[in-house]
């Protein structure tokens, strides 16, 4: 069976990466090339346009970062897991929980995201 946490660590890593090149790196280690993103505001296909859409929620939310929010669980080619996302030392500004669906070789297919909490105008 997978490793449910190594899954959502790898994955939480590529959201806090802040250099293109070191991100365009992760995603390229624990990704498909054709993996695909999508979740109630954003959707994205390919290594490229998943780093461009991380790089946006960047840009919105500077200086903030990525946590892991509970334990990880997974089980056959599938793995669930909550974050949140929070400037240093603050309350979560905004919650989600992640479907992942992973290849053979374990790296992610596909994401599906449920936004739990966002900031009112967003």
């Amino acid at each position: 069976m997978t490793n449910a946490a190594h899954v959502a660590q790898h994955y939480i890593a590529a959201w806090n990466e802040t250099d293109p090149d070191r991100r365009r790196a992760l995603l390229a280690e624990h990704w498909t090339d054709d993996a695909h993103y999508l979740d109630p505001m954003m959707r994205a296909n390919g290594h490229a346009d998943i780093g461009a859409m991380i790089g946006a929620v960047q840009q919105r939310f500077p200086n903030f970062r990525f946590t892991l929010h509970g334990t990880p669980d997974g089980h056959n080619d599938r793995v669930r897991f909550s974050w949140s996302l929070a400037p240093a030392g603050a309350e979560p500004v905004v919650i989600g929980t992640d479907f992942v669906q992973l290849a053979a070789d374990e790296r992610i297919r596909s994401v599906t995201g449920f936004l739990d909490q966002v900031p009112a105008g967003t």
